[in-house]
């Protein structure tokens, strides 16, 4: 009797160790992860002359400072905060949205060539964007989309990442017989789909939304290469722009204050859609 009870307090304690240990090791992950975070809102607060006497963990006194003298500038800044916010928002929805759809139809229908079409899609994911960077310039340009958000937002259609991640998804969480179902009942296949379908793939959707905006929000090259007047850029082109100034304009405490601006909108729509982080990413992996 005593052994069994020293022996479930000794698992207790193993337990109750390890549940310690996570929780530490948890800590200081979230402590590592958000540093970055607090470093640079504590730069935002100081002036040029003091970012260069070196690092301090204590705020200073320039935070309006620099923002007013960010404001008075030369550079467009809520323009390019307006140009980022349409462009990652629709990519980000056209992106889901029809990567959904492709991931529908190879997942619901049988036809000949499945499989070669899906291996296909996910050998477009080896080809990187600067390979065919030229191409799409000479292309955009004979169509005369250059300096406009349209070649920045289309091709976000197709995306083969977010389909490869929506198709395990489906496979995971879609029973075919939903589908059949709905067809019995006289449904059309884009009502199944936006009746059906998508209200199953919400936690895939929101995970994808979030990836796509922040990857689109940050995305530097590509609209570095289409954009060409200040008031069109967006706001990566402008950071560039503002630590590109000469040595007489070269302020840091601007450089500081316009990325916690410009980070502002991607922490709101992931607080916005985080909730269905855990699940999305839990159910959307492969079937062990």
């Amino acid at each position: 009797m005593n052994e069994n009870i020293e022996g479930k307090t000794s698992k207790g304690l193993g337990l109750h160790a390890r549940r310690v240990i996570a929780y530490a090791v948890l800590i200081l992950l979230t402590i590592f992860c958000l540093i970055w975070f607090y470093i640079l809102l504590i730069n935002s607060t100081r002036s040029n002359s003091e970012l260069k006497r070196g690092f301090s963990m204590l705020p200073s006194t320039y935070l309006f400072t620099n923002w007013k003298s960010l404001m008075h500038g030369t550079l467009p800044v809520f323009n390019g905060m307006f140009n980022s916010i349409l462009v990652s928002v629709s990519s980000a929805v056209l992106c889901t949205y029809f990567s959904t759809l492709t991931a529908y139809a190879i997942h619901a229908y049988d036809f000949k060539g499945k499989k070669a079409i899906a291996t296909f899609i996910l050998a477009v994911m080896m080809i990187p964007t600067q390979v065919t960077a030229l191409g799409f310039l000479q292309l955009i340009g004979k169509m005369g989309l250059d300096d406009s958000f349209i070649p920045l937002i289309v091709p976000a259609i197709a995306a083969p990442v977010t389909y490869f991640y929506m198709i395990q998804y489906m496979e995971s969480t879609l029973p075919l017989a939903i589908i059949e179902a709905a067809r019995i009942d006289g449904s059309g296949e884009f009502r199944a789909f936006n009746s059906i379908v998508l209200p199953m793939m919400k936690p895939a959707i929101a995970v994808q939304a979030i990836f796509t905006f922040v990857s689109s929000w940050n995305n530097y090259f590509t609209p570095a290469l289409v954009l060409h007047t200040d008031t069109k850029k967006t706001l990566p082109i402008l950071i560039a722009l503002l630590r590109g100034a000469d040595f007489l304009k070269f302020d840091m405490g601007q450089v500081y204050i316009m990325i916690a601006f410009s980070i502002f909108p991607v922490v709101v729509v992931y607080l916005c859609l985080s909730k269905f982080i855990v699940g999305g990413v839990a159910l959307g992996g492969v079937k062990g």
